[in-house]
C-alpha cells in the first residue's frame, strides 16, 4: 500500500498543499480528481521527491519514504509518468526504453520488459529508431508510460495522461493501465477528465485548493451531486 497522512508540501517558501491524506491499496486503481491549480501536480512530486515536504508522511508498504531522493524511489518501485511526459526528445524510441531500464539487473530482465511494453504498444517496435520528437502526441505518451514500466514498478503514478491527447488516444493509455493494474501493480491516475477515469478506478479523491475535498468509492463519487455541479456541468 502506499500511504500519504497529514502531508504539507510545496515549493521553497509555497505551500501548495495542506494535511493531505490518501492511500492507494494494493491491485486497485486510485483517482486523483481537481482543477488547474488545485494541487494535483505536487501531490505526485511530493510522493516521487520531487518537492519539498514541510510535515506529514509518506510510506510504501509500511516502510517510510518521506524526503528520499527520487532515484531511491524509483529503486523502491515507485515510478512516476510526469505531466507533459518529458521524453528524451533527441533520443530513439528504443533509447528512451534503455534509459527507463537503468535499474534493470542484467540483460534477461531488460529483454523481458522489453518484450512486455512493445506488446502492450506495438508501435513503439514499428518506431523504434524514430526520434521521440517526432511521435505523435498518442504515441510520446505511450513511450512515457513504456519507458516507466521498463523499471519494473511496484506502484505506478499517472499525472495527467490525457493532456494533449485524443479521446482515442486517451482510450488506448486507460487500456494500458487496466492491464497494467491487472498485473498486481497499484495506479495512482490523475486526471481533470472526471468521467472517463472514475469509470476506471476503484476509489476516487478530489482535490481543492490543496485540501482533499472530497473521497470515496468511484462510482459514489460519480452520483455526488457536488462533484457532478463541480466537474460534470451537472446542474
Amino acid at each position: 500500500m502506499l500511504d500519504v497522512s497529514h502531508l504539507a508540501a510545496g515549493y521553497g517558501r509555497v505551500r501548495v498543499l495542506h494535511e493531505v491524506s490518501l492511500r492507494v491499496p494494493a491491485g486497485k486503481i486510485v483517482a486523483l480528481l481537481g482543477a488547474n491549480g488545485a494541487g494535483k501536480t505536487t501531490l505526485m512530486r511530493s510522493i516521487a521527491g520531487l518537492a519539498t515536504v514541510y510535515s506529514g508522511t509518506i510510506s510504501i508498504s509500511g516502510q517510510p519514504v518521506t524526503r528520499q531522493a527520487p532515484e531511491a524511489l524509483v529503486r523502491r518501485g515507485l515510478v512516476l509518468v510526469p505531466q507533459g511526459r518529458l521524453l528524451f526528445a533527441d533520443m530513439t524510441v528504443r533509447e528512451n526504453l534503455e534509459m527507463g531500464a537503468y535499474t534493470a539487473t542484467g540483460r534477461d530482465a531488460w529483454a523481458r520488459q522489453l518484450s512486455l511494453v512493445e506488446s502492450m504498444f506495438p508501435i513503439l517496435r514499428e518506431r523504434a529508431r524514430q526520434f521521440a520528437a517526432l511521435l505523435s502526441g498518442g504515441e510520446q505518451q505511450m513511450l512515457a508510460l513504456a519507458r516507466a514500466l521498463m523499471s519494473c514498478p511496484r506502484y505506478l503514478l499517472l499525472d495527467e495522461p490525457s493532456l494533449g491527447l485524443s479521446p482515442r488516444a486517451f482510450g488506448t493509455i486507460l487500456d494500458a493501465v487496466r492491464r497494467i493494474n491487472a498485473e498486481g501493480i497499484p495506479v495512482l491516475i490523475a486526471e481533470q477528465n472526471v468521467r472517463r477515469i472514475l469509470k476506471i478506478a476503484d476509489y476516487g479523491y478530489v482535490l481543492e485548493a490543496g485540501r482533499i475535498a472530497l473521497a470515496g468509492e468511484a462510482q459514489e463519487l460519480l452520483a455526488d451531486d457536488r462533484l457532478r455541479t463541480s466537474y460534470l456541468g451537472a446542474a
